[in-house]
């Protein structure tokens, strides 16, 4: 094998163009892998981990971009080397009449001088410029970059406020507003449920919930992660309630989070008091209000609040649907004696790894209570984090779209190469018993996720058995009939590949959880 590497000093390129140039070089005959990013610390670890990081590489700051190849011969290393060089000086243009693109914020509104929203994607350093521009001209923002400070963003909010416009973000993975999906959003069927979420993949999983409760959400409004955190005050968060319960197609409100910081929950409950419609409640790993209004009600789950918000929106009980968990969690059990018996005694742990935050922090709150601590990059409680999130330890669960992996290259529901490479880590290891997947549907997420993941699945399970033993993936996905993917044809893409696809991503954990906790009790008798 020959490995090479060139570096482009100071040499921004976007990381979706980057990891497409990727793809294209592993398709030349003789190339075994590569890969095209910026030189950030932890794309440099990636490349490591990989076998990719000559010296050159090794050396190169976070502003420059590596071309990083191994070849099975010198020559394909640098003919895949000049095929990098020649995709990125090749000119956007095709020759073919293209539509007039706006190269900036001021050309598009003289384009479009009706429109009051803007969406804003680019590196953190730069948004809050981006952001200020927008308000300052009467329109609303979506911020999808991450990397923006927190005293930014309170900047950017409190401005927003005072001039009677939605400052989206930072880091806002989700919004569908008026049918329009902005960021990761998927295809859901209109109705009279509005959601306020402090998530991105957690409002998203609410969506498709409702959707297959058979319900329609009339607005999805993302604030960002930090929004409900005692520096940001809630400050959109309580905007958005406001403006839900003023809005005459919204009869349900669903509101989704991890717990609030104390004093913002506080000024949460005074909102919702002051609300004249039912508002679903659900903070993930929180506890009910000891005293709760007359119109608020708390779902423990990101399933539950589908469930109760749908219930509400056609005047039924929305605690009818628990008298089928006891029914749901036994046949759960069921499954998860059949999948043990199929692992060795010394496979004992689960492995997840996520595209969705909130998927990961729903996982690991139901795992706990089955098999114990599960130690995470974004972990329950500080004793559990990782000394290194490249590296499991016993159970574990990685965000891998946390900002320490996305700085300089494509979000993992796009990218699968990160978590494609860790797949075949964690499968190395003797230790392994069950792999477990969110797979996100929908607008923005890669368009063939399955083409993705089956390869490296398929070649996972031939390492195990090389070794005499067998892994069980266990998935979710998360998407609805109508997302361009085709929810059907992708679950059954994995399931053909050997993979246990679970309807809901609670589901799902407690599926790999109780496969795990099987083979432990087997192999202490």
């Amino acid at each position: 094998m020959s490995v090479k590497n060139s570096v482009k000093k100071n040499s921004y390129q976007d990381s979706v163009r980057l990891m497409r140039i990727s793809g294209q070089l592993k398709k030349i005959a003789g190339v075994v892998n590569a890969s095209v990013m910026m030189a950030t610390d932890a794309n440099k670890r990636v490349m490591e981990m990989a076998g990719l990081l000559g010296p050159e590489a090794a050396a190169a700051g976070a502003n420059d971009l590596v071309i990083a190849v191994d070849g099975e011969t010198p020559e394909v290393a640098e003919e895949a080397l000049q095929a990098a060089e020649n995709a990125l000086t090749e000119s956007t243009g095709s020759g073919k009449a293209e539509a007039q693109k706006a190269k900036n914020l001021e050309l598009a509104l003289e384009e479009m001088p009706g429109a009051n929203m803007v969406t804003i994607s680019v590196p953190g350093a730069f948004a809050k410029i981006e952001v200020a521009k927008a308000l300052a001209k009467g329109v609303n923002v979506f911020l999808f970059s991450d990397n923006v400070t927190i005293e930014e963003e309170v900047e950017l909010k409190t401005m927003a406020l005072e001039k009677g416009l939605l400052m989206m973000g930072p880091d806002c993975g989700t919004s569908i507003i008026n049918g329009a999906c902005l960021g990761f959003a998927n295809v859901i069927n209109r109705g009279n449920i509005g959601i306020v979420g402090a998530s991105g993949t957690g409002v998203q999983e609410v969506t498709v919930q409702i959707e297959r409760w058979g319900g329609g959400c009339s607005q999805v409004i993302g604030v960002g992660g930090r929004d409900l955190k005692e520096k940001v005050g809630g400050l959109m968060f309580l905007e958005v309630m406001r403006r839900l319960d003023e809005d005459p197609a919204t009869e349900v409100i669903v509101l989704i989070s991890k717990p609030p910081a104390q004093a913002v929950m506080a000024k949460v409950r005074e909102t919702i008091a002051q609300m004249k419609k039912p508002v679903v409640v659900n903070l993930l790993g929180g506890e009910a209000s000891d005293n709760p209004a007359a119109n608020e009600y708390f779902a423990g789950s990101l399933e539950e609040a589908a469930a109760m918000a749908v219930a509400l929106a056609n005047s039924t009980n929305p605690y009818a649907w628990q008298e089928d968990i006891p029914k749901i969690e036994m046949d759960i059990v069921m499954r998860a004696e059949d999948l043990a018996h199929n692992l060795n005694p010394s496979q004992k742990y689960v492995r997840g790894l996520f595209s969705g935050g909130t998927l990961c922090y729903e996982a690991m709150l139901l795992m706990e209570k089955i098999i114990g601590p599960v130690n995470s990059n974004v972990p329950l409680k500080p004793e559990q984090k990782l000394r290194d999130s490249l590296f499991s330890s016993e159970n574990t669960c990685i965000d891998l779209g946390e900002d320490e992996f996305t700085v300089g290259r494509p979000h993992p529901m796009i990218d699968f190469q990160l978590r494609n490479e860790r797949i075949l880590i964690e499968a190395a290891d003797p230790e392994t018993a069950v792999i477990l997947l969110d797979v996100v549907l929908g607008y923005g997420s890669n368009p063939d996720p399955a083409a993705e993941l089956v390869p490296v699945i398929k070649e996972a399970q031939a390492l195990a058995q090389s070794n005499e033993r067998n892994i069980q993936f266990i998935g979710y996905v998360c998407g609805t009939d109508k997302d361009p993917q085709g929810k059907e044809e992708q679950i059954k893409k994995l399931q053909e590949c050997g993979v246990e696809i679970l309807p809901t991503n609670a589901h799902a954990a407690l599926l790999a959880s109780y496969t795990a906790a099987k083979v432990a009790r087997d192999s202490a008798h």
